[in-house]
């Protein structure tokens, strides 16, 4: 049985909510002021907490405060109750990250919808969204704060892509948030005598371009379709209000953002101070990662261009061939004219270690 916690000063008001939910199955407790409740939902540990905004000793605002700096109820879905209706209270309640505002007098049905609809994105979002178009489109609708804002992403607009394709450009104001259908997309910066670094291989179900959207600077690199390529664009504002707005969204987009951080960090490290051989080795498995295909016996096939496998691999193009040939003649690949047979991928891979 769920567990629902009612913050609310006015005792008719308290009375009837309790008694509502528990007439719809709920185990339900009470406090008449938010010091009270902050104290009830440390003991109960509610599945969900309903607060009125104006109370005595500490108002909904400072209760959702004192909330979101405790690891046992950051996570707890938050739904303000208030006879005022404001729009700079909404706002105020949302960006504490608040899920969403119901006015007073409130209609039971909607009350309770708002409820169901609360506990059920809070498990959806327990377990990690599925790297899938449904799952991303089933993430987005779920995930929204407020249903005044959730027909921003009714909209987000479906590109395919050639292969070499650009996606945007260096020094190009950022507009969307991207995800990856299917496909390969590589992020790459090019320098002022014109040498080109890959600084990142993705592949599908992967998101990319969102540091400009958070810094509101122009892209500092550039992105381009490694394979044929399918693009779903998400607005900035839809973006930027999950993130702001929606604790559950922010904690996994912040999450994916750090791994990524470090894996791009250790890269650059490794192009720093690795030996050629464990830079193209590196990269080959890289790409083999992203999308290889299998074939006979343990083999599998890449389709790059030499010239994708020289920017990952921070090399020039001579070099990479050079040592290309050295990795056939050692009986670790295969080379044909568009693509490369790994024969031995774990021999690549002890190679990198």
């Amino acid at each position: 049985m769920k567990k629902i916690l009612v913050i609310e000063d006015n005792l008719e008001v308290r009375e009837n909510l309790v008694e509502l939910l528990e007439l719809s199955d709920y185990e339900v407790d009470s406090a008449e002021n938010g010091r009270l409740g902050v104290k009830k939902a440390l003991d109960f540990l509610p599945n969900l907490i309903i607060c009125d905004v104006m109370m005595p000793e500490m108002d909904g605002f400072g209760v959702l405060k004192v909330l979101n700096k405790n690891a046992k109820l950051n996570h707890i879905p938050f739904i303000f109750l208030t006879a005022k209706a404001e729009k700079t209270d909404f706002r105020k309640g949302m960006g504490l990250g608040a899920d969403d505002y119901l006015t007073k007098p409130y209609d039971d049905v909607e009350l309770l919808e708002a409820v169901e609809l609360r506990l059920k994105k809070s498990e959806k979002l327990a377990s990690d969204f599925t790297s899938s178009e449904d799952g991303l489109q089933h993430f987005f609708s779920e995930a929204k704060a407020q249903k005044e804002l959730e027909n921003l992403s009714l909209d987000r607009e479906l590109r395919s892509y050639n292969t070499k394709d650009e996606i945007y450009g260096e020094g190009q104001k950022a507009r969307w948030l991207y995800y990856i259908i299917e496909g390969e997309v590589k992020l790459f910066q090019t320098n002022e005598y014109g040498k080109v670094l890959t600084t990142q291989l993705l592949k599908a179900g992967e998101f990319f371009g969102y540091f400009p959207l958070l810094t509101g600077e122009k892209y500092s690199s550039s992105a381009a379709c490694v394979t044929d390529t399918s693009l779903r664009l998400i607005p900035e504002e839809d973006f930027k209000i999950l993130l702001f707005n929606n604790k559950d969204f922010a904690a996994k987009f912040i999450e994916m953002i750090a791994n990524k951080t470090i894996q791009t960090e250790q890269k650059l490290i490794d192009m720093a101070y690795s030996s050629v051989r464990k830079k193209v080795a590196n990269a080959l498995v890289s790409f083999a990662n992203l999308g290889a295909k299998e074939t006979s016996g343990n083999s599998l096939n890449i389709t790059v261009s030499r010239e994708d496998l020289a920017t990952t691999a921070g090399t020039a193009k001579e070099t990479l061939i050079r040592t290309l040939s050295d990795f056939k003649a050692e009986g670790l690949i295969q080379l044909q004219s568009n693509s490369i047979v790994i024969e031995d991928l774990e021999e690549l891979k002890d190679l990198i270690a």
